[in-house]
């Protein structure tokens, strides 16, 4: 079965109706390569103001799996409180069924846990990082804490005693 354009139908519509009176619509039809009864069932909606309003066959709605994350979190957050018939009224408003709403808020808990316990391990991480570093600098002041000392006490032996002679 071949799906035609709403643009399609509208025009084949217009060229029947606008067709001189030597043409038979049956004519028209095998000239656009439909069928007869199409075309006649497009007149009728037409005439009656619904070939427009036509639903399509195939639904505009985005399957769950293309929904974004962003509006996953909006459906959660909008199907959140409410009972499960509202719940059923919205999935059925967006083209998606309530266990759709579940998985997605499930994901997002999950989501969520494996980070705070990820953001755990980072800080121990960084606490052993920085235990290593705060003992790495004390080890490092004290050397420089003894060679100022000794520096002091080279300068005050050489004031006391004077200066060295070369042998």
């Amino acid at each position: 079965m071949s799906q035609f354009s709403q643009a399609f139908k509208v025009q084949s519509v217009e060229k029947a109706l606008s067709r001189n009176s030597s043409q038979t619509l049956k004519q028209l039809a095998d000239e656009l390569s439909i069928g007869y009864s199409t075309l006649q069932r497009w007149i009728r909606l037409a005439t009656n103001n619904k070939l427009e309003n036509v639903a399509p066959l195939m639904s505009k709605e985005k399957s769950p799996q293309a929904w974004t994350q962003t509006q996953r979190l909006e459906a959660i957050l909008d199907c959140h409180g409410i009972s499960e018939e509202e719940m059923s009224a919205y999935c059925r408003e967006h083209g998606i069924y309530p266990h759709h709403i579940k998985e997605w808020k499930a994901d997002l808990l999950k989501v969520n846990h494996s980070s705070e316990s990820a953001s755990k391990q980072e800080k121990s991480k960084l606490k052993q990082e920085v235990n290593r570093l705060q003992k790495e600098l004390n080890r490092k002041d004290k050397a420089l804490a003894e060679t100022a000392a000794l520096l002091v006490l080279s300068k005050k032996c050489q004031a006391i005693w004077g200066e060295k002679e070369v042998e």
